[in-house]
């Protein structure tokens, strides 16, 4: 590992070196393996998923990696973060075998392995951290029994999983908000003095997205697919109980759950339930935009981008209050 055999004097320039290896790693890898990953057959249901057809799917796993490899060069590793590092990748791996699979996976079984992978975080958060939360926003400290924090645990992590996926529709959405949550996360943890061994790993994640998105943006090259979204999900759910206030988690990602929260929530009750709610509202929220509103894609991106990051400075600033 290079951080071995550098002083720590030169630590900022080692983090600089990591950044920049992240992005050009990313934007080198995408440009040389995009025409190897799976095409995308087009999305028959959602609102210009045909559009989509022929494009590179499964994107993720390039830059997932590319992420996983600049954090084993460039970052002081422990046992903790090694194990959430192989659970991203194997949540992405999980989500590339789906974009690959002629016969699409059905959505009991991905259920079934984030619910896995969620409880292999709640297991390593509660072995290397305490079972205190702060209600940041209130100034409030609260001591959660550890079975209690660990269900509570799963439910983040899996939510967080399956939103991110259901909001990955229009070309540099999910993308674009994971970046603001988890910039706003990595501000939080400087306010709180929290996460400063995970801080830095929240910047080369972020770095890797904008290297997917140089090729994403509006018209798209290729597709980040499950593989990106899943890993994405899964990482903001880390950094967020990283800080030390979980709850965060929904202002800092409210426009995710809201896109694709809603859609889960909608289909969950009319199938187990029989209650049918939200009739004249197509989701995820950003189809109904689209097709409803008439909003462009670009329109969506920016506009769902403005609406989280006045969240985030509110939520920065309540903290600081």
């Amino acid at each position: 590992m290079l951080h071995k055999w550098i002083p720590e004097a030169y630590g900022s320039l080692l983090a600089l070196a990591g950044i920049i290896f992240a992005f050009g790693a990313t934007v080198y890898a995408t440009h040389k393996l995009q025409n190897r990953l799976p095409k995308d057959a087009g999305r028959e249901f959602a609102h210009d998923g045909k559009l989509s057809a022929g494009k590179p799917r499964g994107a993720g796993i390039i830059f997932v990696l590319c992420f996983a490899a600049a954090v084993v060069l460039f970052t002081p590793l422990d046992p903790e973060l090694v194990i959430y590092l192989i659970l991203i990748v194997v949540s992405m791996m999980t989500g590339f075998l789906d974009d690959a699979s002629k016969t699409p996976w059905g959505e009991y079984k991905k259920g079934f392995l984030d619910l896995c992978v969620a409880a292999m975080v709640a297991m390593t958060f509660l072995k290397y951290n305490p079972g205190t939360v702060e209600l940041a926003l209130f100034h409030v400290q609260l001591t959660i029994p550890p079975v209690v924090f660990a269900v509570l645990t799963v439910i983040l992590v899996w939510v967080s999983v399956n939103v991110t996926n259901c909001s990955d529709g229009v070309d540099g959405l999910s993308g674009t908000l994971t970046i603001i949550s988890v910039m706003t996360i990595y501000i939080i943890d400087r306010v709180l003095g929290r996460g400063e061994d995970f801080s830095f790993l929240i910047l080369l994640f972020g770095v890797c997205i904008l290297g997917y998105l140089w090729y994403n943006a509006t018209p798209s090259r290729l597709l980040m697919g499950d593989a990106g979204s899943r890993a994405m999900g899964l990482f903001i759910s880390i950094a967020i109980l990283k800080t030390g206030s979980p709850f965060l988690y929904i202002p800092v990602a409210l426009v995710l759950i809201l896109d694709g929260g809603l859609g889960l929530v909608k289909v969950a009750l009319l199938r187990f339930l029989k209650i049918r709610i939200l009739k004249n509202v197509r989701t995820p929220l950003h189809d109904h935009v689209r097709k409803v509103w008439g909003w462009s894609n670009t329109q969506t991106v920016f506009r769902f981008a403005i609406i989280q990051i006045i969240l985030a400075v509110a939520v920065v600033y309540g903290i600081q209050v």
